[in-house]
C-alpha cells in the first residue's frame, strides 16, 4: 500500500471512529465564540465562569509534564473554547520555562514560543485559542500563590482565562489526579472572607506544608475555584487504550511508596514539626505565657488529626496495593514462603 493510499485509509477509519454526539465538545463554532467574546459576560460577573471541562488526553499530557519536573515547578498553556459558564480544555502544550521549587519564570524564549505555537497550530488545522495556563505545585497542594495571582491577573486582562494547578506528588500518593482550577477576582471586588481553598478533601480540608501556610492564607480571598470535570472522545479512548497496552506492566509493577518516598518522608517530617509547634503552644499556655482560645486550640488539633489521617491513608493504600499485586501475580503461598 502506497503512502497516499495508507493516509486515505487511515483518515477514513479515523472518521468512522468519531461519534457526533459524544465528540460534540470538539466541534469548533467560530460564530458562537465571537458572540461570547463580544458579550464579555465575565466583565460584569466575577463568578461568571463556574466549570472547567478537560479532555482526557489534555489532562494526561499535563500530569506527565508535572511529574517529569520532579520537585521543580513546570508550566504550560491550554487550548480550548468557551461554552456559556464553562471553559473547555481540549489540548495542552509545554512551555520552555526556567523553574525552581517555588516558582516558574517565563523568559523571552517562552514568550516567543507562546506566540508561535498557537499560530502554527492554526496552520495545522487546530483552530482553538489559548484559554488557560497550568503549572505544578510538587507536594504542597493546589492553590494560587501571590506570584500565581499576579500571573493570572495579567492573563485575565486578555480575555477569559483559567489557571490550573496540579500536584504530581499527591497525585501519585492518592492514586487520583490532585488538580485545581481558579480565576481571580477584579481588584475592586470584595470577596468573601472565607476565600478559596483549591483542591481539598471531601470535608473541605487541605493540608499545607509549614513553609507555605503564610503564602496560602495571604491570597486565598483573591481568587475562587471552578468545578472540574473530564470528557473523553472516541479517538481519545483508542489512544488511551494503546498507551495502556504499552505501559500496563510498568503501571502495575510500580509502587507509590517507592516512587514517591521523598514526598512521604517530607509529609511525615512536616506533620512532626506541626505537632511539636502545637505542643509548645499548649505548654506555654499552661505556664501562663501567651493565650490560645479554646476553639482555636481545638481547630489546630483537628487539623493535625486530619493531616495525620491523610498521611496514614496514603501509606495504607500503598501497602495494600503492594500486597494485592503480590497475591495476584506471585500467589498467596509464594508470598507467605517469602
Amino acid at each position: 500500500m502506497g503512502s497516499t493510499a495508507f493516509k486515505t485509509w487511515e483518515l477514513e477509519n479515523a472518521v468512522k471512529l468519531v461519534d457526533p454526539t459524544r465528540d460534540a465538545l470538539y466541534n469548533y463554532d467560530k460564530a458562537q465564540l465571537d458572540t461570547v467574546q463580544d458579550a464579555k459576560a465575565w466583565k460584569t460577573d466575577p463568578h461568571h465562569f463556574k466549570y472547567v471541562r478537560i479532555s482526557a488526553v489534555a489532562l494526561l499530557k499535563m500530569v506527565i509534564h508535572a511529574r517529569s519536573g520532579g520537585s521543580i515547578e513546570i508550566m504550560g498553556l491550554m487550548q480550548g473554547t468557551i461554552h456559556d459558564e464553562t471553559i473547555v480544555i481540549r489540548d495542552a502544550f509545554r512551555l520552555p520555562v526556567e523553574g525552581t521549587e517555588t516558582r516558574v519564570n517565563a523568559q523571552d524564549e517562552a514568550t516567543e514560543y507562546m506566540a508561535r505555537y498557537p499560530e502554527l497550530s492554526r496552520l495545522a488545522g487546530q483552530a482553538e485559542d489559548v484559554v488557560g495556563w497550568y503549572h505544578s505545585h510538587p507536594g504542597y497542594g493546589c492553590w494560587l500563590s501571590g506570584i500565581d495571582v499576579g500571573t493570572q491577573n495579567t492573563w485575565q486582562m486578555l480575555g477569559p482565562f483559567v489557571a490550573i494547578v496540579i500536584d504530581p506528588d499527591r497525585t501519585i500518593s492518592a492514586g487520583k489526579v490532585e488538580i485545581g482550577a481558579f480565576r481571580c477576582f477584579p481588584d475592586d471586588y470584595n470577596a468573601p472572607q472565607s476565600g478559596s481553598e483549591g483542591s481539598v478533601d471531601s470535608d473541605g480540608f487541605q493540608s499545607i506544608p509549614t513553609g507555605k501556610i503564610e503564602d496560602f492564607g495571604a491570597h486565598s480571598s483573591k481568587y475562587y475555584s471552578l468545578e472540574i470535570s473530564h470528557f473523553k472522545s472516541t479517538l481519545d479512548t483508542k489512544l488511551l487504550e494503546s498507551l495502556w497496552n504499552k505501559y500496563w506492566v510498568g503501571t502495575l509493577s510500580s509502587s507509590p511508596l517507592f516512587t514517591n518516598r521523598d514526598y512521604g518522608t517530607k509529609q511525615i517530617a512536616d506533620l512532626a514539626k506541626k505537632t511539636h509547634g502545637y505542643q509548645e503552644k499548649v505548654k506555654a499556655q499552661s505556664r501562663g505565657v501567651g493565650s490560645v482560645r479554646g476553639h482555636d486550640k481545638d481547630a489546630q488539633l483537628e487539623q493535625l488529626v486530619k493531616a495525620s489521617n491523610r498521611v496514614t491513608a496514603e501509606e495504607t493504600v500503598g501497602l495494600m496495593a503492594g500486597e494485592i499485586k503480590s497475591k495476584v501475580f506471585i500467589g498467596e503461598n509464594e508470598v507467605r514462603q517469602a
